[in-house]
């Protein structure tokens, strides 16, 4: 097992699948695991890429007592990672919350950064504002804070059930909370991070190519905020999934991968 040291005895999880291709780094969303990548992960390392795959603080098989669970820290990790393992630039895939991590860390790694691909990514706002008008509503991660709180594993469940739109196993939905119940108590807090940060300026500024990946019918973020990074990014792309929910690398493996094969073969 790989971990990187975040300084204060503490670490996060990663792995490090060697490719002689563009390295794909793959970025969870909020409470889950990288583990979830998996089937992305054979079908990169299948074309010849290099795969690494990070644990968020809190998440996985990553330290859980981190003072700092932030957007911008977890952004510090990945580009630590990228740093330590990539020997050329490599894409950022960020899921969800893992979106706007992605977006963070890519401005931190500069030229070590070949392009970003967001699946269904959290970027460049997870909540709607005056100036802005995609995302959840003012208020709603206070209500998920305070439901959190409660019934845990009831919430995860309920969570883990709505990710999908179209059909999945019931062990897939068993495998996703599986995930959600292990993450660590503090994960709220990146959340509720998540509902502060704004990456308007951030993407306007992006020199590298971006892929938003969209689904249609996403019940968790609004996709109007996947469409809008993709046209705030000066080389953004929109790859919409009609009838997908919040996890087509899960849910509509065939044609997201299709999408991402063909934003990599660009570069």
């Amino acid at each position: 097992m790989a971990r990187f040291d975040c300084g204060q005895g503490r670490s996060v999880y990663y792995e490090h699948h060697r490719g002689a291709g563009v390295p794909v780094v793959l970025i969870h969303g909020w409470a889950m695991s990288g583990r979830l990548w998996a089937g992305t992960v054979e079908v990169l390392k299948a074309a010849g890429h290099a795969v690494i795959v990070v644990d968020h603080r809190g998440c996985g098989q990553s330290d859980r007592d981190f003072d700092d669970v932030s957007i911008a820290a977890i952004a510090g990790d990945v580009a630590g990672i990228v740093r330590a393992c990539a020997d050329k630039p490599a894409v950022l895939n960020g899921w969800s919350l893992g979106g706007a991590v992605a977006v963070e860390a890519a401005g931190l790694l500069g030229a070590a950064c070949a392009g970003v691909v967001l699946t269904c990514g959290a970027a460049p706002r997870f909540i709607r504002s005056d100036d802005f008008p995609h995302g959840g509503e003012p208020g709603s991660l206070e209500a998920t804070k305070a439901a959190l709180g409660g019934d845990r594993a009831a919430f995860f469940r309920g969570l883990a059930s709505g990710v999908c739109a179209l059909p999945v196993s019931q062990d897939m939905v068993d495998w996703m909370w599986a995930a959600f119940i292990d993450s660590g108590p503090g994960v709220i807090e990146s959340l509720m991070d998540l509902g502060r940060v704004d990456l308007r300026a951030a993407l306007k500024a992006l020199p590298v190519p971006l892929l938003s990946i969209v689904g249609g019918a996403d019940a968790i973020l609004d996709p109007g905020v996947g469409k809008a990074a993709a046209e705030m990014a000066p080389h953004g792309t929109l790859a919409l999934i009609e009838g997908c929910g919040h996890a087509p690398f899960i849910e509509a493996a065939e044609a997201y991968n299709a999408a991402l094969h063909d934003f990599l073969a660009k570069l």
